[in-house]
């Protein structure tokens, strides 16, 4: 993860070597050789998944590559927000820090996780929840489609769902490789903790369009998205509105910044493709592949 920018990027290389002096550990080392159970730790992930997505960002504005709108899923959204220059990219590696220790810390008293629902409409899965009847230990984390729903909570509450999904023969669930139940109202005293130490960072108002996952809407006003980025921690990520928001926009070309692949796939299953295109830029050759698409005639 991140391998090419050690030797490309100084600028990527001074954020991991933040996110190592806030963590304690040296992140360029479990970036590239793990272990993964360690890497899992929200602590250490967060800021290590914030750096690398900037310092591929970074190398897409020395290219000329500006984008006209930002969003970011979940942990994403930290990123987003220094690409919209509502903080620094070293601001934003702390948040991510931040996040990730008060995440773990919520996690740690409890045993929960979270369960990908396929297939099954989200208004489906609402009335299942309400049939469980427990609503402070289980909740939808991500609305990712009409049809493609995470849910987050206690990991026998989890097993509840799955059964009943299987037994009404309504789709499929997966559980997710996660340590702890994200979105929920788990995560409650992590978000009063955020909100209060957030009030430290200064926000600005975003240069370009920024969707928000808690509203699926674009925000202007920096005191209203630090209460937005912190409400996130127990809300449903909203990416199907965030995504009918960006159609609205009519964008031409997507670009999936960072590792993975999985925004991609949303963005298709979520009505894009055909005339929008979608480049995912998750390594150096990623951003090769799209200059030289780009430049064929009729496509910049």
């Amino acid at each position: 993860m991140g391998q090419d920018l050690f030797d490309a990027s100084s600028h990527f290389r001074a954020l991991i070597e933040l996110g190592s002096d806030l963590t304690h550990e040296d992140l360029m080392v479990l970036c590239l050789r793990g272990p993964e159970k360690k890497l899992r730790k929200s602590f250490f992930l967060q800021p290590i998944l914030v750096a690398v997505s900037l310092g591929y960002r970074e190398r897409l504005v020395e290219q000329g590559i500006v984008a006209d709108a930002v969003l970011g899923h979940s942990l994403g959204e930290i990123t987003a927000l220094a690409a919209a220059s509502v903080v620094s990219d070293y601001e934003a590696v702390t948040m991510a820090a931040k996040r990730g220790d008060l995440m773990d810390e919520a996690a740690s008293i409890c045993t929960g996780g979270m369960l990908a629902v396929l297939s099954v409409p989200s208004q489906t899965i609402r009335e299942l929840l309400t049939e469980i009847g427990e609503p402070d230990r289980i909740a939808i984390a991500n609305e990712n489609a009409l049809d493609q729903v995470v849910v987050s909570g206690a990991e026998e509450l989890l097993q509840k769902l799955t059964d009943l999904v299987a037994e009404r023969q309504l789709g499929r669930c997966k559980t997710l490789a996660v340590s702890g139940p994200w979105h929920s109202p788990f995560m409650s005293v992590a978000r009063v903790k955020f909100e209060h130490w957030i009030q430290m960072v200064s926000f600005r108002p975003p240069q370009i369009p920024l969707i928000l996952n808690a509203t699926g809407a674009p925000e202007n006003d920096p005191n209203r998205i630090r209460h937005l980025i912190s409400q996130q921690l127990t809300s449903p990520v909203l990416w199907h509105d965030c995504m009918n928001t960006l159609k609205q926009m009519d964008v031409g070309v997507l670009l999936e910044v960072g590792p993975g692949r999985v925004l991609s796939g949303l963005a298709r299953v979520n009505g894009f493709g055909g005339t929008t295109r979608i480049f995912n830029i998750n390594n150096l050759r990623g951003l090769t592949h799209y200059r030289e698409e780009m430049r064929q005639p009729g496509k910049e």
